[in-house]
Order: structure tokens, then sequence, then C-alpha cells
């Protein structure tokens, strides 16, 4: 079966030209004769054609004129251009090589010369098109592989963060809280351009629902301690409050056994040092400041407000309002200044996000701190 034979516009103001060219061409490609460069805009709303012979000495639009609007239009910008010219200095040659043409052949010109010019000129056309499917088609199916992975690194994070939840009688309602207080501050940030330097190289689809891993390292502490109806001993506090190194030095574990880790990147870096506080009195290392990564400052102020508003056997839940009083009362004590600042002009935000979650469980998070 023969391939679909290319289209070429042939464009001249002198019919002799056109009549030459077209009697040239005509057995090998489907050619329309353009008597001017103003009717060849008309042509082309209704054919895209495989290649364009421009000349260029044309009353009303010449050449280099029609070349510059064929580039300024996204639908013919790639459509390659050869000019068709008497003129033989190399200055007007360049000028139109400068401006996007792909070839400059001289007239009177000979037949086979210009016969197999505009065919090597095709070929390469076609290899292009075709290189340029590939390429489409490879990214495709790059996404679509980078996709399955995706899913398959987000199912993981969530089966080991239920588990980790099952253990802890959580219903999962914090897990999905504390993304959507994430999600909000950290687009805060990036609209802001706050700590834009670090918060821009980081990857979303990635960082939230790695959030999900920040108490991995509960699924070492003992259920009578996880599961106490009521607040923690000082012994069974320091018990708990090991949760942390050991989330963070799970996920280390696991991304050494694997090269393909940027997903658990953030998870330890949430897991390690969401109990970080401002002013150096957290754990487990007692971090301060800006020592502590943003991952963990950003945390530390979804996690606290989602304990906050959520029933506990020994409390009822805070209101919202309250729970911003709090916040606002840690300011520089337990959180960072900036993010409480953000917080703050986001807070009806958060409430909303905690009504629609309203299948908060009655017990979670690791703040069963002493009396």
């Amino acid at each position: 079966m023969r391939d679909k034979r290319q289209i070429i516009f042939l464009v001249d103001d002198n019919m002799t030209n056109l009549t030459a060219g077209k009697a040239i061409l005509k057995d090998y490609y489907n050619i329309f004769p353009v008597p001017s460069g103003r009717r060849l805009f008309d042509i082309l709303e209704k054919v895209s054609p495989d290649l364009i012979l421009l000349d260029i000495e044309m009353p009303e639009m010449n050449g280099y004129e029609a070349i510059k609007r064929l580039k300024t239009k996204q639908k013919t910008a790639d459509i390659p251009v050869i000019f068709l010219t008497a003129r033989i200095d190399p200055g007007s040659e360049l000028e139109g090589l400068s401006l996007g043409a792909i070839d400059y052949i001289h007239k009177p010109f000979s037949p086979p010369l210009f016969l197999k010019r505009i065919q090597n000129h095709l070929l390469t056309r076609r290899q292009q098109i075709i290189l340029k499917s590939y390429n489409e088609n490879l990214q495709q199916m790059v996404q679509k592989r980078t996709r399955q992975v995706v899913e398959l690194q987000n199912a993981v994070l969530s089966t080991v963060t239920e588990i980790v939840e099952f253990r802890d009688d959580v219903t999962g309602g914090h897990i999905e809280r504390t993304q959507g207080y994430l999600k909000l501050l950290v687009d805060k940030l990036l609209g802001e351009k706050i700590y834009w330097e670090e918060v821009s190289s980081w990857n979303l689809e990635f960082l939230i629902p790695s959030a999900q891993l920040h108490d991995v390292g509960k699924i070492a502490i003992s259920d009578a301690i996880l599961n106490k109806p009521g607040k923690l001993s000082p012994e069974e506090f320091a018990v708990m409050k090991k949760h942390a190194a050991i989330g963070e030095a799970v996920i280390e574990s696991i991304m050494k056994k694997t090269p393909e880790n940027d997903f658990l990147h953030h998870a330890r870096i949430f897991a390690g040092t969401h109990h970080e506080k401002w002013d150096g009195s957290g754990y487990p290392r007692g971090l301060k400041k800006t020592a502590i990564p943003l991952q963990g400052r950003l945390m530390a102020v979804a996690d606290v407000y989602d304990a906050l508003i959520t029933p506990r056997p020994y409390k009822q839940p805070f209101s919202a309002e309250e729970a911003e009083r709090i916040i606002l009362e840690g300011r520089e004590k337990h959180f960072d200044p900036v993010l409480v600042d953000l917080f703050l002009e986001t807070a009806p935000l958060f409430a909303r996000i905690a009504e629609h979650c309203n299948n908060a469980a009655p017990q979670y998070e690791g703040l069963k701190e002493t009396a």
C-alpha cells in the first residue's frame, strides 16, 4: 500500500513559475499552487501542508513577511519553509535562514536538483514526525509507569499507616486531616514565596502522602502504653517519646534497601522531627528554630491542632477558636512563628477540614502527656 502523498504549497505571484514548479512535482506530491502571500493564509485555515515553497519577491506580502507571520502562529510555526528566489547575494540568503527557512533555492533551478532537494527535506520532515510521535508515546509510557510507581508507593504508605492506626485505635481521620492541613500551609508558603528556596524544590506528589508515616514508630510501642485510657506516667511517656526516633530508623532502613526511595525522604523527616519544638524543648534531639527541618515544623502545627480539636478519653475536644488560641500561645515556643502567622491566616480552612473529615477517632497521636 502506497503512503499518503505529502502536500506542498507552492507560493509565487508568477503564473509561469507556478506552472513549472507544479509540473516537476505533481507526479510525487499533492501540489497546491498559491498566487500570493495573503492567499497562503486563507488556504492554511483549511489545509496543513508538509512543506511550503515560498517566493520572496511578491506584492502586498513578500516572502519574508509571510514567514514571520507563519512563525508567530502555533498551527503553522513548525511547517518547513524553503525560499525560492532569483536573489543570489549572501545577505538575502542569511536573512531568510535567520527567519526560520530550512533552505534557499535559487531560480532558475535544475528540475532534477530541485526535486531531489525537496525529497531530501521531506524525508527529513517525515523522520522528524515519526521521531516526535515515538518520543510522545515514550513519554506517555514513562508517565504511566511513574503514576503506577507513585500509586504503589502510596498504597504501601497507606497500608503501613493503617497497621499503625489499628494498633493505636485510630480510624484514619487524623491522617486525612493532617494531610489537608499540611497542604494548606504548603500552598500558602508557595503562594507567598515564604521559605521559597526550600519549598519550591519539593515534589508535592511525594511530600503530602509521605506525611502518613509520621507516627510509624508507634508500631514498636507496646499496646499497654499506646492504648492506655489516660495520661501516661513519666516512665511511660519516656517510652512513648521513642516513637519518633524509631520511626526515623525504620524508614531509613527501608531507604537503604531500595534505590527508588525519593518518596521516603520526606517521610523520614516527618517521622523524626514532628515533635521537635522551636525553643529546643522537644524530642528526640532537642533541635531549635530552623535547625528543625521545615517538614517537621509544618507537621508540628498540623499535628497539635488536630490533637486539640479531637476528643480523647480524658478530655473533650477543644473548639476551633480555643485551638487557634493555644497554637498562638505556642508561637516562638513550640512553633515556628512564621508558620503560626500563616496558620492564623488559614485557620477557618483548618476548621473546615476538621468539620469535613468528621470521622475522627476517640484517641490518636503521640500526645499522651504526663499531668
